[in-house]
């Protein structure tokens, strides 16, 4: 009975890191801290080089700023427990900074979806009327694109602690990841936990789920109007400025799906498959982002390098 008192009021969770390589945690907390570091340098090189260039104060690239953001967030939120895990060998985590940690998880993820759906719509109004763009497309526009996105993800995460608050837990519970997921500590609750699981799904579908939908609409009708111009230089100048785009949408959504399908088809897959899934879907992303956009867009790449060499002399 004291160990069904203590599950109800003060349960502990266990993270988990790749099971069976404890002994390389050392060298593998090496390439994290690489990642993590190029990602959180990476995402602020962006917000600064938009912040400081006038010329870059455009629709795309304030979307582009929230996305920096959200990649900022993600990063910060997943690194501490991360390090934790693989540094210091540190896995316990209480009840309440593993809610704290799980809310933020899902809020920029839900928030990252978000951003890239506008920034389909962005280059859907550039693309069809590129002559009233700015009119279109006016700070107001995009602060209230902005406010609404945030209020969405807040809507939808907000419920989620509160209800996983009502379920029972063992006094020690071990998690799948080195973080916390909704799913993952659903899994370690000892009472019923249906109404917390149809949260969770219906989460899914009114965030990833309908903008991933809205993401291939936007596209079709990207494509369409590629295809209505008359010039093929032009066709292709309109289908090279949605490629960094592109890159960002697989980057966050294949690895989500991979996630997924392991969850779903790879029950007898190694633990260690599930955990570098995870992984990818949470670190992947950040890295790649800042690194496509400066590479693939021309604007970026050359304020990047302006900045670095007007700090060299």
């Amino acid at each position: 009975m004291s160990v069904f008192n203590s599950s109800v009021l003060h349960p502990h969770f266990l993270l988990t890191g790749l099971s069976g390589l404890e002994n390389t945690y050392g060298l593998i907390s090496l390439p994290i801290f690489l990642v993590y570091t190029i990602s959180i340098a990476g995402n602020i090189t962006i917000l600064f080089t938009i912040r400081t260039e006038p010329s870059l104060h455009q629709p795309m690239y304030y979307f582009l700023s929230m996305l920096a953001l959200t990649d900022l967030g993600l990063s910060t939120t997943t690194f501490p427990t991360m390090f934790s895990v693989f540094w210091f060998h540190a896995r316990e985590i209480t009840f309440n900074a593993c809610l704290v940690q799980m809310y933020f998880i899902h809020f920029f993820s839900i928030i990252e979806s978000a951003v890239l759906l506008a920034m389909a719509f962005d280059r859907f109004v550039a693309i069809r009327e590129p002559l009233h763009y700015a009119a279109i497309l006016t700070n107001r526009v995009i602060i209230g694109i902005g406010l609404a996105i945030a209020g969405r993800a807040l809507a939808l995460v907000f419920p989620g602690p509160f209800l996983l608050k009502k379920l029972q837990y063992h006094a020690v519970n071990i998690l799948s990841y080195p973080f916390c997921l909704h799913q993952d500590l659903i899994k370690t609750s000892v009472s019923s936990h249906q109404i917390s699981s149809i949260y969770g799904l219906m989460v899914v579908i009114c965030s990833m789920g309908l903008d991933s939908v809205l993401l291939l609409l936007s596209y079709l009708l990207i494509l369409g109007t590629v295809l209505g111009i008359a010039s093929k230089a032009e066709r292709v100048k309109a289908l090279n400025t949605c490629i960094s785009h592109i890159c960002a949408v697989l980057t966050f959504y294949t690895p989500m799906i991979g996630l997924s399908m392991i969850r779903r088809y790879g029950q007898n897959a190694s633990p260690i498959v599930h955990v570098l899934m995870a992984n990818v879907y949470l670190l992947v992303p950040p890295l790649m982002n800042p690194i496509v956009y400066s590479v693939k867009t021309k604007q970026i790449h050359d304020r990047i390098l302006k900045k670095f060499k007007k700090q060299q002399v």
